[in-house]
């Protein structure tokens, strides 16, 4: 099996992991300082999810994001690309408050994900768990060759953004 890890140059901030825990399961790692509520409202608040989810160093902007979070309720992203925008949707299988998402990536067609977010609190603080199922090793191989898996796709700037945003509705 391979294991990769990502982690932020400043031992003061907290790390972000990345592993392939089987040949179709990629898990990703983080402690975000904030409550598990707080880091929810952050997933699921299409205004608080603008702020966070797209990596500021690939100079992508996030052109609209609609969500109908609840289970059974869709998504829709679009990206500003060249020479068209990209869009990334799929639907909400599972919506626990505060505590667990899961959704489907049906932008790939049949090798698309399925990624669920766990929330669990630990004294005031966030572990943050995302896994990605695909439905073949070949389709986990081929998104980590292309970078689209969350590791290879900026997901611990991304988390990194998450952890500011959410300090910052604690503080205020």
């Amino acid at each position: 099996m391979d294991a990769s890890r990502e982690s932020e140059a400043n031992p003061m901030k907290n790390p972000t992991t990345a592993e392939r825990k089987s040949e179709r399961e990629l898990v990703i790692t983080r402690t975000i300082n904030g409550p598990a509520r707080i880091v929810f409202e952050a997933w699921t608040k299409p205004e608080l999810f603008k702020q966070w989810w797209v990596p500021k160093s690939m100079g992508l902007s996030l052109l609209s994001y609609d969500a109908d979070v609840r289970t059974g309720g869709s998504y829709r992203l679009v990206f500003a690309g060249a020479p068209e925008p990209m869009a990334f949707y799929g639907k909400y299988i599972e919506v626990t408050p505060h505590s667990r998402l899961a959704w489907t990536n049906e932008e790939g067609g049949d090798g698309g994900p399925v990624t669920t977010v766990t929330f669990e609190e630990r004294g005031g603080k966030t572990l943050l768990v995302l896994s990605e199922l695909y439905p073949s090793k070949e389709a986990l191989d081929d998104a980590m060759a292309s970078g689209a898996s969350g590791a290879h796709g900026g997901m611990s700037e991304t988390f990194e953004q998450l952890e500011e945003l959410v300090v910052s509705l604690v503080a205020s």
